[in-house]
């Protein structure tokens, strides 16, 4: 194979035009399997190149997972418009969520695929992503707790776990409606809020859920 013609343009462009390549050779064919040779090639550009501007392989996942998960929380964040009703917010958020990872499913496959169950420091940064973006429910979560006036406001532990909960059914979710075939995003994100705010509005408004009294359980065989 003959050697790479590569046209002179900014670095910035060029480095992106290589994050491009590799997230979607990431996200297909997995960390592991990836080539330099193959991002290289599908860049444009020559594997010198490739190292020059960014180091090696490891440092090359390491900034694919720093540019989508900014991408994501950034997307996740500018779906919802401050000032209207909590449910409203879960629904924008869950909408914004849905769509950027239907959009990109190479970036969400690297996100929540690759990075998660490779060794740190891959796991470490999507861990970070992931911490912003339950932070980020937990205030949502809060901010529907005082809509609804309750006083006092639900205890700091179970708003912790309900966001935890949301989020993790959100991920598993999108990675359902990526491989199933006719599910848009707004239909995961119809079906996450049917499953959540129905529990959420009743919580709201002091009506939880109890387990049955332990002398009343019947023992498992």
């Amino acid at each position: 194979m003959g050697s790479v013609k590569t046209r002179r343009m900014p670095r910035a462009v060029r480095e992106q035009q290589m994050l491009d390549a590799a997230v979607k050779t990431f996200g297909q064919r997995g960390y592991m399997a990836a080539s330099m040779d193959e991002i290289a090639e599908l860049a444009g550009v020559s594997k010198p190149l490739v190292y020059l501007y960014l180091n090696s392989k490891e440092d090359l996942f390491t900034a694919c997972i720093r540019r989508e998960a900014a991408a994501l929380t950034e997307a996740v964040r500018a779906g919802v418009r401050p000032g209207l009703g909590a449910d409203r917010q879960l629904w924008d958020g869950l909408c914004a969520f849905f769509t950027h990872t239907a959009r990109n499913p190479d970036a969400w496959a690297v996100l929540h695929l690759q990075a998660r169950t490779h060794p740190e420091p891959f796991a470490a940064e999507v861990a970070a992503m992931r911490e912003e973006i339950v932070a980020f429910v937990t205030q949502l979560i809060v901010a529907a707790a005082r809509q609804a006036h309750r006083d006092p406001d639900l205890p700091e532990r179970e708003v912790a776990g309900l966001a935890e909960a949301l989020v993790g059914a959100a991920e598993s979710l999108a990675d359902w409606a990526n491989t199933t075939p006719g599910v848009s995003a707004r239909q995961a994100a119809t079906t996450l809020m049917n499953f959540a705010w129905a529990g959420l509005g009743s919580l709201m408004e002091g009506r939880s859920w109890s387990p049955p009294d332990h002398g009343r359980e019947s023992s498992a065989p």
